[in-house]
């Protein structure tokens, strides 16, 4: 057996199946299965039993459709994924609905394929649907199409039905940019040019479907393409921090640079972490999910991309994609959505519809708004940044889902990525002239982050302002950054979705981490109530980090309630209220406690001044005499 030979029935070529309901896809899949052995025994002689119980003529589709529902509507609902082998390879069929209604399942399928067959039935010819789904195809990247005309024995297998039907898509198709590798007729029902040639079609001497199939050429192996992890989420361990997620595409091994987007942070692969091996793993491919350890703590979260830096990305706040809209209501410009890609979730705004385009002639026209199953060009815009590829470039990090209410609504393919007006990506970061040693030898302490969280009514601001006065009266260099102030200028387009909460820690803890370079301690009171936003808030601030848990329960805070937001909350003025109509997520391993209920505010600052004094003066002392 030769090498290629070997490799192809190791590797599952994805084939999906896709055409208008009732054109014969199942139907067509089932008689594949049969032809090339790939049944149970006797599987076919139990359904024949069970239609015949039913009262129904044996239906080669039975096979796949294995919902109640379906075989009671006669129609395909759902994605069906069936595996055979031919004498070249093994291949993994995904049956995609035809149906309108089941189009989201048909791109979900898709999206998988490296090829697709396209049912199109002889009588009915090239429909609207027919278009539609090819359109599909084009729009996920699906360049080898082969098109089987079924049901030529409805036609009398006649020869001059079939070149008009063959020369109806051949048309569509080359509009699209895609040239069909074959045009098969078939009779997927009597088995006529599956496997064998038909004997009824003797004017055709074409290849068969399990030659077409046979012909279609695997794409290049993820491992092969560049780097692309998305990271799925963090874990964090008194001695260590590990980055997971899915190898997406390319390899990494032990010591690799890799960059860190957005923001392009490099670093290296300290360690692949492993249980249960006896051998330390060195690298990993793609398809392969990993536990990263890194050399040094950087600022990363679900939803970042770990890339090796050969192939760059797209990073922005505007994006600009073709959409097949799957919603209910009209996708509008002004709406605002959820934009899935890979592991990151982005709040959008519809910004633009540019123009909508008409599946059936390739005709567009300007629209505000894009119809239930419309194709579109459309731009979005997004508060956070979006690291995407072009779909043309690398489609596994170029596509992605747009969702309304939590429910997937449409898929889009990524045709670019750029900054807002006003913003560039043409940036490098500047080096300080003076260093952080160099400050700490001259303030008598190092700079860092003192992360006050807590309830509203807690004590925060009140502790991180008795604290501020008395190191300042020790001629400590010290800042206070109070959420309140912050959302008068800084922060004062945010509102409270956690979306919005997530970014406005983010904010904080950059402003903050300029402070703690330029030498300052630095509280920040923020409730900030989400651990994952606090952790993040620890990774920019780059190990200069305590966290400060002031504690009091609900029922002190709602007494003291110094500015009257209980009060509000209580009668529902404020919604999504932290601690009332909102959750607080505590800290589980916070820095340092402070419990408002017992202590006074002079005992909690005594406390959190020696925490700062042998976390960030003690050390600097101690530093500064080692490099004398």
């Amino acid at each position: 057996m030769d090498n290629r030979l070997a490799d192809n029935l190791v590797r599952a070529l994805p084939i999906v199946v896709v055409g208008h309901v009732d054109h014969g896809k199942s139907t067509l899949i089932g008689r594949v299965l049969h032809d090339t052995g790939s049944l149970p025994d006797g599987k076919v002689e139990q359904l024949r039993a069970v239609s015949q119980k039913r009262g129904l003529e044996f239906e080669w589709s039975f096979l796949l459709d294995a919902l109640q529902i379906e075989r009671d509507q006669g129609i395909t609902v759902d994605i069906t994924q069936t595996w055979f082998r031919t004498a070249l390879r093994r291949y993994v069929v995904i049956d995609a609905p035809g149906h309108t209604e089941f189009l989201k399942n048909m791109v979900t399928g898709a999206a998988k394929a490296d090829a697709a067959l396209l049912v199109v039935d002889a009588a009915q010819g090239v429909t609207e649907q027919t278009r539609r789904h090819t359109y599909l195809l084009h729009l996920l990247g699906i360049g080898q199409v082969a098109v089987v005309v079924n049901k030529m024995d409805a036609v009398g297998y006649d020869h001059g039905q079939f070149w008009s039907v063959a020369e109806d898509i051949t048309g569509y198709l080359t509009e699209l940019g895609i040239v069909p590798t074959a045009i098969v007729p078939i009779s997927a029902k009597q088995g006529d040019n599956i496997s064998t040639r038909s004997a009824a079609m003797g004017w055709y001497q074409g290849p068969t479907v399990l030659e077409v199939l046979d012909g279609f050429a695997p794409k290049p192996t993820a491992s092969e393409q560049s780097l692309r992890l998305p990271v799925q989420d963090l874990y964090r361990t008194e001695e260590k921090r590990v980055v997971v997620g899915r190898i997406e595409s390319g390899r990494l091994r032990v010591g690799d640079t890799i960059r860190i987007l957005p923001g392009g942070r490099s670093v290296r692969v300290a360690a692949i972490e492993t249980w249960n091996r006896d051998t330390p793993q060195i690298a990993a491919a793609a398809g392969e999910s990993v536990a990263l350890r890194l050399d040094e703590e950087v600022f990363i979260e679900r939803g970042s991309m770990i890339t090796s830096g050969d192939t760059p990305m797209y990073e922005g706040q505007k994006l600009r994609a073709r959409v097949f809209w799957l919603g209910r209501e009209p996708l509008a410009e002004g709406q605002r959505l959820k934009l899935r890609l890979a592991t990151a979730e982005h709040e959008v705004v519809v910004d633009a519809v540019e123009r909508v385009i008409d599946v059936a002639d390739f005709g567009h026209r300007s629209a505000a708004q894009v119809e239930r199953n419309g194709v579109a060009e459309v731009v979005f815009r997004s508060r956070s940044t979006i690291v995407a590829d072009s779909f043309a470039n690398l489609p596994t990090t170029g596509r992605g889902v747009l969702a309304v209410d939590g429910r997937v609504s449409g898929g889009f393919i990524v045709d670019s990525v750029e900054p807002l007006a006003g913003r560039s990506s043409n940036t490098t970061q500047v080096a300080a002239s003076v260093t952080v040693d160099e400050r700490a030898l001259v303030n008598g302490h190092r700079g860092g982050v003192i992360w006050l969280t807590g309830l509203s009514g807690a004590g925060k601001s009140t502790i991180a302002m008795a604290a501020q006065r008395r190191l300042f009266e020790a001629g400590r260099q010290v800042v206070v950054l109070d959420g309140d102030n912050l959302r008068h200028g800084l922060n004062g387009d945010l509102g409270f979705t956690p979306e919005d909460r997530k970014e406005n820690v983010r904010r904080a803890a950059e402003v903050a981490r300029l402070f703690a370079d330029a030498g300052s301690l630095v509280f920040v009171s923020l409730i900030s109530p989400y651990v994952a936003d606090r952790e993040g808030a620890r990774q920019i601030a780059g190990g200069r980090f305590l966290e400060v848990f002031v504690r009091a329960d609900v029922a002190t805070c709602q007494a003291r309630d110094p500015k009257g937001l209980y009060a509000k909350a209580a009668t529902g003025e404020i919604k999504q209220f932290t601690g009332v109509s909102a959750d607080y997520e505590r800290p589980a391993a916070p820095d340092l406690v402070l419990d408002t209920d017992a202590l006074t505010v002079e005992g909690s600052t005594d406390r959190l001044l020696a925490a700062i004094e042998a976390t960030f003066v003690t050390r600097a002392a101690t530093a500064t005499r080692t490099a004398a």
